[in-house]
C-alpha cells in the first residue's frame, strides 16, 4: 500500500469532542486539511473556522449526545473516528479554575464530580453512541486523550506556592489508559480499534517562571507548540496504526522517560 494511502483520511469522517478549545481546533483545522469530514462537539460558542460542522452540546446529556450523533449520521452517513478529546478546563482567573489549584484535603467534591463527568462519563457516553455505529460498519476508531498526569504524579513544585495540580484531573486521566484497554477488549473482532493519546504540557501563554520549571522536567527542555500533536492524531486515526488498538502513545517531550 503506498505511503499516502496509508495516512489518507479523505473523506472520512471524524467527530472531537471539546472541539472549541486549542487543541479541539488544532486537529480539527489539519484533519480538514487533508480532506477529513470534521464534526465538533463543545458545550462552548462556536470555533472561529465556519467550514468546519459544529454541534453545541452538553457531552455528559447522554440523550443530548444521541440526537446528535443521529443528526451526524443523517447528514454523512457514516462515523469513522472519534476522539474523546474534552476536559473540563475553566477559565483562567476564575473562581472554579482557582479551586481547580485547592489543595486536596478540600478540594470541591462538586468539582471533582464535574471533572469525572466531563472526563470519564462524557467519554463513555460518546463511545456508546457511536460503537453500534462502527460495528455496523465493521471499521471504525476510538482515539481517548490523556494526559503525563495520567500516567505519572503531578509535579506540585512547578506550580505557584500554594497551589496543586487538580487531583480530579489526575484521576481522571489516569483512568483513561483503562477504559481504552478495556473498550479495545470488547471491541475484538469487530474491526473498531482504541487507543489512548498521551500529551505533555503545551504552550499557551504560561509564565516565564512556570515554563522554565516545566522545561527542566523535559529532556527535549521544553514544552509542546499546539500543533506537535497533529502527526500523531492523523496517525491513530488512519490506517498507519492498523495493527495497533489497546495500547497508548505517549508524547510528551521526554516528561515520563526520566
Amino acid at each position: 500500500m503506498k505511503i499516502e494511502k496509508i495516512f489518507s483520511l479523505k473523506n472520512q469522517v471524524v467527530i472531537i469532542t471539546g472541539g472549541a478549545g486549542m487543541l479541539g481546533q488544532e486537529y480539527a483545522n489539519t484533519l480538514s486539511v487533508i480532506g477529513a469530514k470534521v464534526i465538533l462537539l463543545d458545550i462552548k460558542n462556536k470555533p472561529v473556522n465556519k467550514k468546519i460542522a459544529y454541534f453545541k452540546i452538553n457531552i455528559t446529556k447522554k440523550d443530548e449526545v444521541a440526537k446528535t450523533v443521529k443528526k451526524i449520521i443523517k447528514k454523512f452517513k457514516r462515523i469513522d473516528v472519534l476522539i474523546n478529546n474534552a476536559a473540563l478546563n475553566p477559565v483562567p482567573n476564575t473562581k472554579e479554575s482557582s479551586q481547580q489549584f485547592s489543595c486536596y484535603e478540600n478540594y470541591p467534591i462538586k468539582l471533582w464530580e464535574k471533572e469525572i463527568s466531563v472526563g470519564l462519563t462524557g467519554m463513555l457516553i460518546c463511545s456508546q453512541a457511536v460503537i453500534p455505529i462502527m460495528k455496523k460498519q465493521k471499521k471504525g476508531v476510538i482515539i481517548n486523550i490523556c494526559s503525563t498526569y495520567g500516567i505519572v504524579a503531578p509535579d506540585n513544585r512547578i506550580y505557584d506556592k500554594g497551589k496543586y495540580k487538580s487531583i480530579a484531573y489526575a484521576t481522571v486521566k489516569g483512568a483513561v489508559p483503562n477504559f481504552s484497554r478495556s473498550l479495545s477488549s470488547y471491541l475484538r473482532n469487530t474491526g473498531v480499534r482504541v487507543n489512548t493519546l498521551t500529551l505533555g504540557g503545551v504552550f499557551a501563554g504560561h509564565k516565564k517562571d512556570f515554563v522554565k520549571k516545566y522545561s527542566d522536567r523535559t529532556i527535549l527542555n521544553r514544552m509542546a507548540k499546539k500543533d506537535e500533536y497533529n502527526g500523531a492524531i492523523i496517525f491513530l486515526a488512519s490506517d498507519a496504526s492498523s495493527y495497533m488498538t489497546g495500547t497508548n502513545l505517549i508524547i510528551d517531550g521526554g516528561w515520563t522517560a526520566w
